[in-house]
């Protein structure tokens, strides 16, 4: 009797449970399609978890099992230990890749197999595509090109590699309203890239040969002023640009690097402070005098020097002023300069 009972009760509900089942089962493979990784690494809990339940089932799991394969479910019955390390090999440590980045910077013509061999001599062991993709991370090409007379890099390499020593240059110019109605006046801009200090000529409406060899002359000494010896300047193709402008960085030991055709950005340095410069402080000024262009941009570049924060990686966003140093002491003031176009905060001494 009780028998007939069960069968009458489980023809009754098994097919509500089933389908509850089904329910749930189709829920999660819909959740499973649509995770990006490629396979779920439950944690020792879940996985202890996991086992518990399929214990349940006698480990009967191949219709059931959804997260992970049935075989790996049934290698962990077969595990003596349990515990596991994390999957995957372990990352270099990061004093290596640093050492690997270090030789790379300093010795431009080396490559991965070059750079395997002198970390070999040292005792370090790692793989020749460790070394390879690390490179590529760090934007270095694992083969140097062959030939070309000197030590090949490519451009962004080649800057980072010798920041301390160049100095790029580059005209800018604002209309001025004259007698004549609007001219354009030229500002002759050099900046050193390893501390991103500007030099900033005088405004002229005839920028002539004259004109800019006297500005290289005095960048010259703004430089011997800096303590900094260029090895290099950095220079777009613009004719103003003469064989004398020339003559005169060589004299001091610079080579001079033009920049290609149309290549704003091999540039980069000085037209991103030219941008600056126009965005934060000169497009909101008419000019109707090169005193008055002169004065903006002696305010900006004090402004620039001493009080605005530097987001450059290299930097770490902070003042250029040598002296300057953080504190949190003192009520919070502004400053400003030009009407207000130019404002900063600092902290008054107590």
């Amino acid at each position: 009797m009780f028998h007939v009972v069960f069968i009458l009760l489980s023809r009754l509900f098994m097919p509500r449970y089933d389908a509850r089942l089904q329910l749930l089962s189709y829920q999660v493979n819909m959740l499973r399609n649509r995770i990006d990784d490629s396979k779920i690494i439950p944690t020792e809990e879940e996985r202890a978890n996991l086992m518990r339940l399929g214990a349940m089932l006698e480990h009967d799991i191949t219709d059931v099992m959804l997260v992970v394969k049935p075989r790996t479910y049934r290698r962990w019955l077969n595990m003596k230990n349990p515990k596991r390390g994390k999957p995957g090999r372990p990352r270099t440590p990061q004093a290596t890749v640093d050492l690997i980045l270090q030789f790379a910077s300093d010795n431009l013509i080396w490559g991965y197999k070059h750079l395997h061999g002198e970390l070999k001599k040292l005792g370090i062991k790692i793989g020749l595509t460790t070394i390879r993709d690390i490179l590529k991370r760090a934007g270095h090409h694992p083969i140097p090109e062959k030939g070309g007379g000197h030590p090949p890099s490519d451009w962004k390499l080649f800057i980072s590699s010798h920041m301390e020593t160049l100095v790029a240059t580059d005209f800018y110019s604002k209309p001025v309203l004259t007698w004549r109605g609007w001219v354009d006046a030229y500002v002759l801009v050099f900046i050193h890239l390893g501390s991103r200090r500007v030099f900033m000529s005088p405004a002229t409406f005839n920028p002539k040969e004259e004109w800019v060899l006297q500005q290289a002359r005095n960048a010259s000494m703004w430089l011997q002023d800096l303590g900094v010896k260029a090895s290099g300047l950095i220079r777009d193709r613009d004719t103003k640009f003469t064989t004398r402008f020339d003559a005169i960085w060589k004299s001091e030991g610079a080579k001079i690097h033009k920049t290609p055709v149309r290549a704003l950005q091999a540039n980069g340095y000085c037209e991103c402070y030219i941008g600056k410069v126009k965005r934060e402080c000169l497009n909101h000024f008419y000019c109707v005098s090169l005193r008055q262009l002169d004065y903006i941009n002696h305010q900006w570049l004090a402004y620039y020097h001493n009080e605005r924060p530097h987001q450059g990686v290299d930097i770490g966003n902070k003042v250029l002023r040598p002296n300057f140093t953080p504190t949190d002491k003192g009520e919070i003031k502004q400053g400003q300069s030009l009407g207000g176009v130019i404002s900063w905060y600092y902290r008054e001494a107590a």
